[in-house]
């Protein structure tokens, strides 16, 4: 039959066909087309001629097509056919779908929508039938009867899509599904809908499907939906990671780890749909736009949804699209940078903490991505690398034209500019560790930098690059050529940066030989340079080396343990070929050095300077440095013992024409010797030699010996010299102009410091003999008598900083040890010789002047001069000693009970020790935070033997019991009389307590100790010295943020200034109800003002953000967004309103105040203009929830207005003709005394903030009358509307002009108008209120005479 049928319909018999047709029922017909369709032959033309034979004008052959189409569908879900055979038919089904009727086409649709709700579907490859069908509904112009209703083609589409929708889908069908959607044509209501199901069903689908539903739903999103679609995608992505991320956390369970995905698996499905995301994008660029618009809006509202991984990811991945490159980086700049100026802000605000607590790391995120990209993920490491940098250039410490660049590593609080920079640098650390192919551009760009950008602090730069090569060395040994090339600039570049790049490179140079030649082929040739930098850097770079290249033999040391180990470094540096050959190597060094010697003072002075180091990494080069040493300073030693000066000072200068030069640095060769010497005796004397080596150990001795004998015999020569002996008594010339006075000045600083350098020498070996102490006093007595000459022979005209103390040659180490020696040393055998020491006050205060020296030297550049210098371990163990002697000094002698009857309390010093103790808690929050707790275990009593004891020491208590002792000093000084205070010491006291505040935990009962006790202070004190003021406001209002609101005790302090400063209306008396003693009327203004506003300020900062953070929150999609929204914007709401409130009550205060004219009034005028915006901003917010939602304003908001109209913009208008008057009286004054134009612009300045406040309180005013349209509430009922144009008139001086106009003649109009000015005074003031202060005070006018007329030009 089925033959018949194919010829048949081959020879278009088309009658004959059909009859045939007729004669077969259903079931033998399938038979037909189910034989056909699984041999897989002329199913298409039995089909084909089935369709011939069934014309849609006769029912029944419209049966019989509904029948071979659910037959059709059948056979293709079967799965029993060839994939060509079910796409052939498929393809004959659809092209036959325009020749039903209606009726026919909903029966199909119905089946395949039952077919979906009811899972009998098993491939989903019929459903590419159903878009046609839907279409041809669509497209139907006839009524269609579906359920009980009937219904044009599309609502009947429609409806199908909804029923097809809201149903339940098997996950096998999704991707068919959403495939079959997108060969439809649907409305923007229909594909939101079938967007969100598609979405829904995401959760539900296996992982490995996720991808290649992705990819339909990124040709959907041509259709529109884009923002759903993506948003979407990120929503369920970033709920996938939170899951995983809490499933790791919760490792105790085992089922949990069964349960879930694959942690691989989940990442590779995640890099597989983020190259499907950025190829739409790329295709469609506004796709790209929309997700960016996304983006921005979500990271107002919620930004751990917008920087979540998954969304960076697709940032970055999608940074390689050119168009979009420049959008994205400035987008996640700016995110990353608000993130942490929020986290800045929170973090310094308990009034912040509580209503919106900071949730979200956007470090953590972003570190997340990198690791994440190990799976795999090439397409996002360029993005991730360009972004580093760009952090890391955006960011980094930037050079300011006469300022020090303090590049902080352990600050206690980075600014967001600082951590921005950091999390730059972990980006590329990261990215360098996880993916190799990169290495080389990573390794090729920072050295690039550090070589372009060597005028700009660079040390970032220089950090990282270290951080990479300790990482990987073996690996980069492939670059080498890299830093080659980098060496060849090195010439070129400043000291700074070639030492920085030397160490960072230190692991290459020890693994590989060529780039060590490499490096000291660049340095021979630096040394002979014409460029003195380029010499100070081959010295330096020489030096380096030689520290890091051990001999075998060389002693080894715990202090010299090297600053950068590689752990992948392992070289056998105790083999006999790398020992003779390191020997070589030195040695060889060694000798190139020595040419430096006969070079200019900067260049010997860093030899001298590195010698030191060398020898202690180095012992087996003692020798031949000892020798080096001895050589150069017999050039300047006298060497009869009898002659006097012992040095040949003539021979360290260099004269060239009319100037001198300093050309051997004598103090500093004395130091290096002393130091050297010291070393050897300490530990080579004390080691046990082979005895191949005693002809080396009795050279060496030989040195040793004639080194010590030369410094005994400079000692004692030194002590018999008189300053005439080197030409420098007082009669001498110390000018700095004449070249006889610069001569002297360097001879004198010469002496200075060899005298420094004997003292430290004399104290390390004298072994604590009395005739030692007399010996060093008579070497300081030479060191005052000069530095006195100094002081008062220097020259008139010389700059403050000259009677400052000369750098000094003491090394850190001597005088930690020398202070313990002098202060806390109770040995019996000691007593003697340190009697002879304590003795000297000049030689105590001269110990303790050195150390503040050091310490602020550590500050500054986190090094000090001298030995160890750089160690930091061994500067962190001298600060705890010397931190210990200073504060032992300072409780146990108090500055009032030393030197009483001394007029210079400058020079107490217990000041200096109080001084000191402020710098050194300062450095260590600066640079030593991670020791912090090995600190203040180092400073208690019970502990000084330095043990460290718990590791878990409650640093809080420690930091509370030294607070403790601060106190007790602080409170003993205000008790005193005004002759006997401190006022420096105060300062100082309070200073130390604001920096050790910042170690107690805001919840800590120590924490509310200190605030109590300083609110105690502050009202219970009387206090006339405005820093001292200043500095215990500022501690109290630092340490209200953290644990309460400060707003609250704002009010206060402006009533305290009202009643100390008046009330601008004379006639009013201000009821005096101190608050806090602290303010009187030396400190209330503009001490107290000032600090009172800049916390206004803040606080009003803080509202502007929380508002800005409601206003995000508006505007929610979804009904469940919105009700959310309401929720968390009560809170926030409430808080607001009640912080206005309260400072609106503040502002009225100081309103009124007499301020004195200046700083305070503009001040103020200026908060209170920022008062009048942040008020504007609520009411903007209002307008907004108003056309948003159907909700009213609160009672609290009509309240808040009514204060704002009662008790701020009448008292602003009265303050405002206040300041005007005075700034006018003052004019008048100052025309005698000034010439006009001067005078003129003083007053336009002082006067510029009364406008801009007047335009924002009409601002404020005008958003008023909008809210109460809208919100059908009458807000202006409580504001009086001032005058926007007021023209004063004085009566008096008006009548008198006319009666002198009607007694002269007749003028021209030019006189007329000249006199006009005489004839009428006449002001315009903006906004001037004429209505009643609360407190009562009068109608304040402008005119000068009671009689004055006020006309208006537009009132209310």
């Amino acid at each position: 039959m089925d033959e018949k049928i194919l010829v048949l319909a081959a020879e278009e018999k088309t009658d004959q066909l059909r009859a045939c047709l007729q004669n077969l029922n259903e079931e033998e017909l399938k038979d037909l087309v189910t034989k056909k369709a699984l041999r897989g032959k002329e199913i298409g033309a039995l089909l084909r001629g089935i369709f011939k034979g069934s014309p849609c004008s006769q029912q029944n052959c419209v049966f019989r097509r509904i029948s071979i189409y659910k037959h059709g569908v059948q056979l293709v879900e079967s799965g029993d056919l060839h994939v060509e055979v079910a796409s052939e038919i498929i393809g004959l089904l659809m092209l036959e779908v325009h020749q039903l009727p209606g009726s026919a086409l909903v029966d199909l649709a119905t089946l395949f929508v039952e077919a979906v709700r009811g899972g009998s579907l098993l491939s989903g490859k019929s459903l590419e039938l159903l878009p046609t069908i839907l279409t041809a509904l669509a497209t139907s112009k006839e009524s269609l009867i579906y359920g009980e209703g009937e219904l044009s083609g599309g609502e009947l589409k429609k409806q199908l899509i909804n029923t097809l929708c809201s149903s339940r889908w098997s996950h096998q069908y999704v991707i068919h599904l959403t495939s079959m959607f997108r060969d439809m044509p649907l409305s923007a209501e229909e594909l939101q809908f079938v967007v969100e199901k598609v979405l829904r069903m995401f959760s539900k689908v296996d992982l490995q499907e996720i991808p290649p539903l992705v990819y339909q739903l990124m040709l959907l999103s041509a259709k529109g939906s884009k923002k759903s679609i993506l948003e979407g995608l990120i929503n369920f992505f970033n709920q996938i990671d939170q899951k995983q991320k809490e499933e790791q956390q919760d490792s105790e369970s085992a089922d949990l780890e069964e349960a879930t995905m694959p942690l691989d698996q989940l990442r590779h499905v995640e890099g597989t749909v983020i190259l499907h995301i950025v190829l739409a994008i790329n295709l469609d660029r506004d796709l790209g736009k929309e997700l960016l618009k996304y983006l921005k809006s979500e990271q107002q509202r919620d930004p751990s949804k917008a920087l979540c991984p998954f969304s960076v990811t697709v940032l970055l991945s999608m940074a390689r699209i050119h168009r979009f490159q420049e959008q994205v980086f400035d987008f996640l700049k700016a995110s990353i940078m608000k993130c942490f100026k929020d986290q800045q802000l929170i973090q310094g605000s308990k009034f912040l903490q509580d209503l919106a607590p900071l949730r979200f790391s956007v470090s953590a995120t972003v570190l997340e991505v990198v690791a994440n990209s190990g799976f795999g993920w090439d397409h996002v490491t360029q993005g991730l690398v360009d972004f580093g940098f760009i952090l890391l250039d955006s960011y980094g410490p930037k050079k300011i034209t006469g300022s020090k660049v303090m590049e902080i590593t352990n600050s206690l609080s980075k600014t967001p500019a600082q951590k921005a920079c950091s999390l730059g640098a972990s980006i590329l650390l990261e990215t360098f560790k996880v993916h190799e192919p990169i290495r080389r551009e990573i390794l090729e760009q920072v050295l690039n930098r550090v070589i372009v950008s060597a005028g700009s602090p660079i040390n970032h730069y220089l950090d990282l690059l270290s951080s990479i090569i300790s990482h990987a060395p073996l690996v980069l040994q492939n670059s080498s050529s890299k830093i080659t090339d980098a060496f060849d600039q090195l010439s070129f570049l400043p000291l700074a940066t070639v030492e920085g790049l030397l160490k960072a490179v230190q692991p290459l140079l020890k693994i590989s030989l060529s780039m060590r030649d490499s490096l000291i082929l660049v340095l021979r040739k630096s040394m002979f340079s014409g460029q003195l930098d380029a010499r100070k850097s081959a010295v330096a770079g020489f030096l380096l080396l030689l520290k890091n290249f051990k001999i075998l033999g060389s002693l080894t040391s715990s202090s010299c343990s090297q600053a950068i180990g590689a752990s992948q470094v392992q070289v056998d540096v105790h083999s006999q070929y790398n020992s003779v050959a390191n020997e070589a190597f030195c040695l060889e060094i060694l000798g190139s050095l020595r040419r430096c010697l006969s070079q200019q003072a900067d260049v010997r002075l860093l030899l001298y300077e590195g010698f030191y180091d060398v020898l202690r990494r180095n012992s087996q080069l003692s020798s031949s440095v000892l020798k080096t040493l001895l050589s150069q300073i017999k050039r300047y030693y006298e060497p009869e013992q009898d002659l006097l000066p012992p040095l040949k000072l003539e021979g360290c200068l260099l004269a060239q024409r009319d100037q001198i030069f300093l050309q051997e640095p004598l103090a500093h060769l004395l130091c290096c010797i002393q130091h050297c010497l010291m070393w050897y005796k300490n530990t080579l004397v004390l080691c046990q030699r082979d005895e191949d080596e005693e002809e080396d150990n009795e050279e060496e001795a030989g040195f040793q010996q004639e080194l010590s004998e030369m410094l005994e015999s400079l000692t004692r020569r030194m002590i018999k010299s008189e300053l005439e002996d080197f030409e420098l008594d007082k009669s001498a010339d110390f000018s700095q102009s004449t070249g006889v006075g610069l001569k002297n000045n360097i001879y004198a600083i010469l002496v200075m410091g060899v005298c420094e350098v004997l003292i430290e020498y004399n104290f390390c070996t004298g072994n604590f003999s009395k005739s030692t102490s007399e010996d060093i006093l008579g070497l300081f007595k030479c060191y005052t008598s000069l530095s006195n000459i100094l002081k008062e022979k220097g020259g008139k005209n010389k700059s403050p900083s000259a009677n400052k103390m000369a750098r000094s040659f003491f090394s850190m180490g001597f005088v930690s040890t020398l202070l313990t020696s002098l202060f806390r040393d109770c040995s019996q055998n000691h007593e003697e010789s340190l009697s002879v020491l304590r003795a000297s006050n000049e030689f105590l205060r001269h110990a303790v002047s050195v150390a503040l020296q050091k310490v602020q030297q550590l500050e500054e550049t986190g090094q000090t001069d001298g030995p160890d210098g750089q160690n930091q371990e061994k500067m962190f163990q001298n600060l705890c000693k010397i931190t210990r002697v200073l504060l032992w000094r300072y409780t146990s002698i108090p500055t009032a009970a030393e030197e009483s009857g001394k007029k210079d309390k400058s020079k107490n010093i217990s000041l200096l020790c109080l001084e000191g103790l402020l710098r050194i808690f300062n450095t260590i929050q600066l640079r030593y935070q991670p020791k912090l707790s090995q600190f203040l275990q180092a400073l208690d009593p019970a502990n000084e033997d330095g043990e460290e004891e718990a590791a878990d020491m409650n640093v809080t208590a420690k930091a509370g019991f030294l607070i403790r002792q601060f106190q007790r000093s602080l409170v003993n000084q205000l008790s005193y009389t005004e002759d006997d205070f401190n006022g420096k010491e105060a300062l100082w006291l309070i200073s130390i307590l604001t920096t050790l505040s910042k170690l107690l935990e805001p919840s800590s009962q120590q924490y509310v100790q200190l605030l109590s006790w300083t609110m105690k202070i502050c009202k219970e004190t009387t206090l006339e010295d405005a820093p001292c003021c200043r500095g215990l406001l500022t501690l109290l209002f630092s340490l209200h943020a953290l644990i309460k609101n400060p707003i609250s005790i704002l009010r206060e302090f402006a009533q305290d200034i009202h009643a100390q400063l008046g009330d601008i209306d004379q006639d009013l008396e201000v009821e005096h109800q101190s608050h806090f003693t602290v303010v009187n009327t030396k400190t209330a203004a503009p001490t107290a003002c000032l600090l009172i506003l800049s916390q206004a300020e803040k606080a009003l900062e803080e509202v502007d953000w929380l508002i800005n953070k409601m206003k995000s929150l508006l505007g929610s999609d979804t009904a469940e967004d919105t009700s959310q929204a309401d929720s968390a914007a009560q809170p926030l709401e409430k808080a607001i309103i009640l912080q206005l409130g309260t400072l609106l009550n503040m502002y009225h205060e100081l309103v009124q105040a007499v301020l004195p004219a200046g700083s305070c009034v503009d001040t103020l005028l200026r908060s209170v203009c920022k008062m009048y915006t942040t008020l504007t901003s609520l009411v903007k917010y209002y307008l907004q929830v108003c056309r948003s939602t159907s909700g009213g304003i609160p009672g609290r908001l009509e309240k808040l207005v009514r204060l704002s109209g009662s008790h701020l913009t009448p008292q602003c208008y009265a303050f405002i003709t206040y300041v005007q008057s005075e700034a006018s009286e003052e004019k008048k004054k100052d025309k005698l005394a000034a010439e006009a134009s001067s005078v003129m612009a003083k007053v336009l300045r002082e006067t510029k903030p009364i406008p801009n406040l007047i335009f924002a309180i009409e601002q404020y005013e005008n958003f008023l009358i909008h809210l109460s349209k809208k919100s059908k509430v009458n807000l202006m009922q409580y504001m009086k509307l001032s005058t926007s144009r007021d023209f004063r008139i004085n009566v008096s001086n008006l009548e008198s002009a006319l009666g002198k106009e009607d007694a002269e003649n007749e003028s021209d109009n030019v006189q007329l108008s000249q006199s006009e000015g005489n004839i009428i005074a006449m002001e315009t003031h903006d906004g001037e209120q004429s209505v009643d202060s609360p407190s009562g005070s009068q109608q304040r006018l402008l005119g000068e005479g009671p009689a004055d007329i006020r006309t208006s030009s537009s009132e209310s």
